[in-house]
């Protein structure tokens, strides 16, 4: 990099672009080869922390079109299109989705294709595969592969490291193997399994440096400590469905209703908007800020009506003001339907 704006040191330069938003980007690399090399440094988005002008974004996935991944930009109501994920898997779903390190990571999963002839699942259920997005030079790259494959598994950041846990392997067979992955070193190393394995999906949270895993119809709780030494087995008593966590606190929607959980105690803040009284299916549900964010999903068929219509609707609930209300946010420009990952992104 060098005479980046006449006048300036490159340093005072650096910063003054570091202020520039995200989105805008792809814009500025147009000016010269110098502006191109500086927007794609590392040296840019540690300029970025150290003026305060990091972004959290959204990240999210659709079932249409398959494997491609768009960013939101909460404060300019923007959507942001990534480069479509290189897998060979066609429809990767059921993998886990985390951010670390100022990247956006991409685990397991399978193929959700199916044959136009016979109907059957076209491809891998369960892989082991890894793949990482770098916002800098805005890439995907293959990361090192998982120890175990799997699918429908609880997935979470914690301390910058990506801890995965339970869910199905190749053959369809749950599993409690967990593992710990290193994004600095590339390496996964295994830790203690889980107590129990349960023939049904699981999810992770991450609540006081701890993560929790949640199997759909079980009232208990797997949490492992903030070191990844063991878990312990909980019953919280949990309401069921789908949760988000703002600002420390766990959100759950459940019959039609926004409650805020705490472990036994609960708390309705709010009735869910009119659309999830359409039965709306297939969201994701996520907090970001003060906001709980739900995105995507289908309104699915009722009394005669057989028709599945795929929503890139936005629906933001400011559960942190005195009354919390429901806005729209722009609806995605790209994804729509079914939520196959969502998860936040700072950098």
């Amino acid at each position: 990099m060098s005479g980046l704006i006449e006048g300036l040191p490159d340093a005072v330069a650096l910063r003054c672009l570091a202020r520039v938003p995200f989105y805008l980007h792809p814009q500025l690399e147009l000016v010269s080869c110098s502006w191109r090399a500086a927007i794609r440094s590392r040296e840019l988005f540690k300029a970025r922390q150290e003026v305060g002008s990091s972004e959290e974004l959204l990240c999210v996935c659709a079932f249409d079109p398959e494997n491609l991944w768009q960013l939101y930009d909460p404060l300019r109501d923007r959507w942001i299109t990534l480069p479509i994920l290189p897998s060979k898997i066609r429809h990767l779903a059921h993998f886990g989705v985390v951010s670390t390190a100022g990247k956006l990571f991409v685990l397991g999963g399978g193929s959700d294709a199916v044959d136009p002839l016979t109907g059957d699942q076209d491809g891998s259920f369960a892989t082991n595969e890894v793949w990482s997005y770098d916002p800098v030079i805005r890439q995907w790259s293959p990361r090192a592969s998982m120890l175990v494959p799997r699918a429908m598994f609880a997935c979470c950041a914690l301390n910058g490291k990506i801890v995965v846990a339970g869910g199905f392997t190749t053959c369809r067979k749950s599993i409690s193997q967990a593992e710990m992955y290193d994004a600095e070193k590339d390496v996964w190393v295994p830790i203690p399994d889980l107590h129990r394995s349960h023939n049904s999906a699981c999810t992770g949270i991450v609540i006081g440096e701890k993560v929790h895993v949640l199997h759909k119809g079980l009232s208990t709780v797997q949490v492992l400590d903030h070191k990844g030494c063991g878990w312990t087995v909980e019953d919280y008593g949990w309401l069921q469905g789908p949760m988000a966590v703002v600002q420390g606190a766990i959100f759950v929607m459940s019959h039609g209703l926004i409650i805020k959980q705490d472990r036994e105690v609960r708390k309705v803040v709010v009735s869910a908007s009119s659309e999830f009284r359409r039965r709306r299916i297939g969201f994701a549900m996520i907090g970001l800020g003060d906001d709980i964010f739900v995105i995507g999903g289908v309104i699915s068929p009722e009394g005669w009506n057989w028709d599945i219509k795929p929503m890139s609707d936005v629906d933001v609930l400011t559960v942190g003001a005195e009354r919390p209300t429901w806005r729209q946010a722009s609806p995605m420009t790209r994804c729509r339907g079914t939520i196959l990952g969502c998860t936040k992104l700072r950098i």
